[in-house]
C-alpha cells in the first residue's frame, strides 16, 4: 500500500510542481502591478482593487467554458486518440475568439462593476482606464487558456510554465517603466494605466508565442494541429465543450465574483478599507496557487485513466491528491496565521492600511484551508464531468452565504452584527463559512460520485452534466 501511495504522490507532484510554478508566475503580474502601484499612489491602487476584481470576475468566468477542454482532451488522450484530442483544441480556440467579443465589452463598458463599487471619481475614472487596456489583453488571455488546457490535459504543463515565466519576466520591466514613467525618454508616469498596457502586450506576445510551438514542435504531430487554419467549427464538439464548460463557467464565476466582489463592496468603505483587502487578496490568490496545482494534477491523471478505462486507479489519485492539498494547506495556513504581520509589511509601509490588512491575513489563513478542499474536490469531479451540481452548490453558499451574509455583517444590514464584525472582517467571516460549507457538500457528493463509479466513462460521448 505504501508503495502504491508513493507511486500516486510521485505523478501527481510530476504534474502539480509545473503548474503551481506557471501560476504563481501568472499571479506574479497582479503582485508585481500591486506591489508598484502600492508605491506610487494610494488612489491607484484602490482603482487596481476595484479593476482587478472585474477584470477577473469576467476573465475566470469566460476561463472556464474555454477550460472545459481539459477533461475532454485528458480522457481522449488516455483513450490514445490524439488526432480527435487535437481537433478539440482547435474548437477551443473558436470559443475563446467568441468569448472575447462579450468579455472586451463587458471591460470597455464596467458601469455596472463601478456602480457597485461608489468608488471616488479619481478611484473610478482611473479603474476605467486600466479595464480598457485589459479589453484589449482579454482576447489573447483567453487564448493562452487554451493552450493551458491543453498542453496540461495531455502531461505537458512544463510547455506552459516556460512561456509562462517568460511572461512574468517580461512584465515585470514593463510595467515598472509604465507605472514610474521615464523621464529621459519623454515616457510619462501611467500609474494603474500602466499595470493595464503592461498586460496587454505580455498577453500577446504570449499569445503568439504559443502559436509558434504548437505549430513547430515535433511533439505535437500525433495531434494533427498542423494545415492551413482552424479546423471549421464542429457543431457536436463545440456542443460537447459548452455542455461541459457552461456550467464549469459559471461555476468558476461564481467562485470568484463571490470573492472578487468583495472588493467592489469594500470599495465603498473607502480607499484604506480597499487598499488593505488587496493586499490579502492578493495573498489569497497566491497562497491558492498550491492546491489549484494540485487539483488540476489530480483531475489530469484521473481524467486520463477515465479515458483508459482503468476505474480503481483514478479513484485513487482522486483521493491522495485531496489529502496531499490539505496537508499542506494546513502548514501554509499556520505560517501564514504566525508571520501576518510581518508578510502585511512586505507590501506597505502605511500604518492604516496594515492596521486593515493584518486581522484580514487572520481570516485567511482558515479560508485557505477549506478553499483546498473545495479546489481538489470540484477539479476531481470534473474529471468525471460533473459540473451542474457543483454550479448550485456554489451559488448558494459562496453568492447566499459568503456575498450574502458579507454585506450584512460588514454594513450590519439588519442591525444584527456586532461591532468587532462590521466592516472588512465581515465579509472575510461570511466568506469563509460560505466556503465551508461549499467544500463539504462537494466532499459528500465526491465521496457519493466515488462509491457509484462502477465503469470507465467513453472518452468519445460525454456524460451528461450532474
Amino acid at each position: 500500500m505504501s508503495a502504491v501511495r508513493a507511486s500516486a504522490t510521485r505523478r501527481i507532484a510530476e504534474l502539480a510542481w509545473p503548474v503551481l510554478v506557471g501560476q504563481l508566475a501568472v499571479i506574479g503580474f497582479t503582485t508585481v502591478d500591486t506591489v508598484l502601484v502600492a508605491r506610487y499612489a494610494s488612489a491607484d491602487l484602490a482603482a487596481l482593487s476595484v479593476g482587478a476584481s472585474a477584470y477577473i470576475t469576467i476573465f475566470i468566468g469566460l476561463t472556464g467554458v474555454v477550460i472545459a477542454l481539459g477533461p475532454i482532451v485528458g480522457q481522449l488522450f488516455g483513450a490514445g486518440q490524439h488526432a480527435q484530442a487535437g481537433h478539440q483544441l482547435h474548437q477551443a480556440v473558436w470559443l475563446a475568439l467568441v468569448l472575447a467579443v462579450l468579455g472586451c465589452g463587458l471591460l470597455a463598458f464596467p458601469w455596472p462593476f463601478l456602480a457597485l463599487a461608489q468608488a471616488p471619481a479619481e478611484v473610478e475614472a482611473k479603474a476605467r482606464g486600466y479595464l480598457l487596456a485589459l479589453a484589449v489583453a482579454l482576447p489573447g488571455a483567453l487564448l493562452m487558456q487554451a493552450y493551458r488546457g491543453f498542453n496540461n490535459a495531455i502531461s505537458r504543463p512544463k510547455a506552459v510554465m516556460a512561456l509562462q515565466l517568460a511572461g512574468l519576466a517580461l512584465k515585470f520591466p514593463l510595467s515598472a517603466v509604465l507605472v514610474f514613467g521615464w523621464p529621459a525618454v519623454g515616457l510619462p508616469a501611467l500609474g494603474v494605466l500602466g499595470c493595464g498596457i503592461a498586460t496587454a502586450l505580455v498577453m500577446w506576445a504570449m499569445a503568439a508565442t504559443a502559436y509558434l510551438v504548437l505549430r513547430r514542435d515535433p511533439f505535437y504531430a500525433p495531434f494533427a494541429l498542423g494545415g492551413r487554419g482552424l479546423h471549421p467549427p464542429d457543431r457536436c464538439a463545440l456542443l460537447a465543450q459548452l455542455r461541459l464548460g457552461i456550467p464549469l463557467g459559471l461555476s468558476i464565476l461564481i467562485e470568484v465574483s463571490g470573492f472578487s466582489l468583495m472588493a467592489v463592496f469594500i470599495a465603498r468603505m473607502g480607499v484604506v478599507a480597499s487598499a488593505g483587502h488587496q493586499i490579502a487578496a492578493n495573498l489569497t490568490a497566491i497562497l491558492f496557487m498550491v492546491p489549484l496545482a494540485l487539483a488540476q494534477a489530480s483531475m489530469t491523471l484521473v481524467a486520463q485513466r477515465i479515458g483508459a478505462g482503468d476505474v480503481d486507479d483514478a479513484r485513487r489519485l482522486g483521493w491522495h491528491g485531496l489529502r496531499i492539498a490539505v496537508v499542506i494547506a494546513a502548514l501554509m495556513s499556520s505560517m501564514l496565521f504566525l508571520g501576518r504581520g510581518a508578510i502585511a509589511g512586505l507590501y506597505s509601509q502605511d500604518a492604516a492600511v496594515l492596521a486593515v490588512a493584518v486581522p484580514l491575513l487572520g481570516w485567511l489563513a482558515a479560508f485557505h484551508v477549506v478553499d483546498a478542499v473545495q479546489a481538489v474536490a470540484s477539479f476531481v469531479l470534473r474529471a468525471y464531468r460533473i459540473t451542474l451540481l457543483p454550479m448550485l452548490i456554489y451559488a448558494g453558499s459562496l453568492w447566499g452565504l459568503g456575498l450574502g451574509g458579507g454585506y450584512v455583517l460588514a454594513f450590519n444590514a439588519w442591525g444584527i452584527a456586532p461591532r468587532a464584525w462590521q466592516g472588512t472582517v465581515g465579509y472575510w467571516l461570511a466568506a469563509t463559512v460560505g466556503l465551508f460549507v461549499a467544500g463539504t457538500a462537494l466532499l459528500g457528493l465526491l465521496i457519493v460520485v466515488l462509491r457509484r463509479q462502477g465503469h470507465a466513462v467513453n472518452p468519445r460521448q460525454p456524460a451528461a452534466s450532474a
